[in-house]
């Protein structure tokens, strides 16, 4: 049982392609369907984990890792069929890229990261699975209204330019305290 929530991982990396097929294909509801299975999984891993205590390093890569990989991919597809603006996908995937980037570099040249989500991350993702849940209700159904789209739109920009400036400012700091 100790592995479990790294077995929930991999089939959230798992989905990735069905979700991503299914939206190319403008079945919209079952790729709506899928996403929600994604996004329940990414909270069900972290509870287990941390419920039981059955973290692992492997857990540790592969929880972000499923998570990033799943948005940054259905952000760019949805931004492909003109259902996300170009410029929120931009902005998701280049803060993902910048984390992604100065994690190597810092474990690189300073050591392990020893770090955690922290709350504006945890909302940022938030943000990100419920823009993500709203534009694929808004094209199976045609709810929510385009208001309501462009202001979660605005909030997950917002969180995801704090977010990544958070992570910048983290890793600096982390780096200029370090002993020489």
């Amino acid at each position: 049982m100790r592995h479990l929530p790294n077995l929930i991982c991999v089939l959230r990396l798992a989905l990735i392609w069905p979700v991503l097929a299914t939206l190319h294909a403008g079945q919209y509801v079952t790729a709506l369907a899928l996403f929600i299975a994604a996004a329940v999984s990414d909270g069900l891993d972290g509870y287990l984990a941390k419920r039981f205590r059955w973290t692992s390093e492997l857990g540790k890569f592969l929880d972000p890792l499923a998570d990033k990989l799943l948005l940054m991919a259905v952000f760019i597809e949805c931004a492909w069929l003109e259902l996300v603006p170009w410029w929120l996908t931009a902005a998701v995937v280049a803060r993902d890229v910048l984390i992604g980037l100065g994690a190597l570099v810092f474990r690189l040249w300073f050591g392990p990261l020893h770090g955690r989500p922290t709350l504006i991350s945890k909302l940022n993702t938030g943000a990100q699975l419920l823009y993500v849940m709203l534009v694929l209700l808004s094209a199976a159904e045609r709810l929510p209204l385009r208001e309501v789209l462009d202001a979660a739109a605005l909030a997950t920009f917002a969180t995801t330019v704090i977010s990544g400036l958070h992570y910048v400012a983290t890793f600096s700091r982390r780096a200029w305290t370090l002993p020489a």
